[in-house]
């Protein structure tokens, strides 16, 4: 069964999205490891709310932080320190999703960032939207990725930015899985669009 890890190139990416309509698209598992702040409305609340499929299994988070702010930084201010080693995969014959908190080098402790969350057999999609700095931030994170050896695909998010994604796509030599459009709103029948449309591409993965 795939294990997919999503992350993304910085903050407010479109991660979520994405991690809906991926885990729509292979009826899979989800679970987010680290949540930090809006534990009434959380990620896990949002996947719950746009899949449709009757096979997906929300799980609980290893910790829920009551701050939106860094983990490390949400963390403290409860009053605890977060343990790689109490962060256990749920046990699950499904596929799995897995979505990162922030991006790839964001702190959960003072060693140890969301990049250590990565185990060797995950896949790992990177969802990266343009913004001013946006191609430094992609090839950053797929660099670090690349150097640690893990199977490695994007997924472009918001309106189209032809030059910008495609240096992203020459300098780094990954696969694209496709584009999450500008929506007026991501309900449920639209997650269902983007897995459809993407699913060839995910079991391919």
């Amino acid at each position: 069964m795939k294990r997919i890890f999503v992350t993304g190139i910085s903050t407010e990416v479109g991660k979520t999205i994405a991690s809906a309509i991926i885990t729509e698209a292979l009826e899979a598992d989800y679970w987010k490891p680290i949540q930090a702040g809006d534990l009434e409305h959380s990620d896990s609340h949002k996947i719950a709310q746009m899949i449709s499929n009757n096979n997906s299994v929300i799980h609980e988070n290893s910790y829920a932080l009551k701050t939106p702010m860094s983990p490390h930084a949400a963390a403290a201010i409860d009053g605890i320190s977060i343990q790689l080693n109490k962060i256990k995969e749920p046990q699950t014959a499904n596929h799995l999703v897995i979505e990162g908190a922030g991006g790839l080098l964001v702190p959960f402790n003072e060693k140890e960032t969301i990049l250590d969350l990565i185990k060797p057999n995950y896949k790992v999609v990177v969802v990266s939207r343009h913004y001013l700095g946006s191609i430094n931030h992609s090839l950053l994170t797929v660099g670090w990725l690349k150097e640690r050896g893990f199977d490695i695909s994007i997924l472009f998010s918001g309106d189209e930015h032809s030059t910008t994604e495609e240096i992203i796509l020459s300098k780094t030599g990954i696969p694209c899985i496709g584009r999450i459009h500008e929506e007026q709103n991501f309900d449920v029948a639209v997650i269902k669009k983007y897995a459809t449309q993407f699913k060839e591409n995910l079991m391919a993965l």
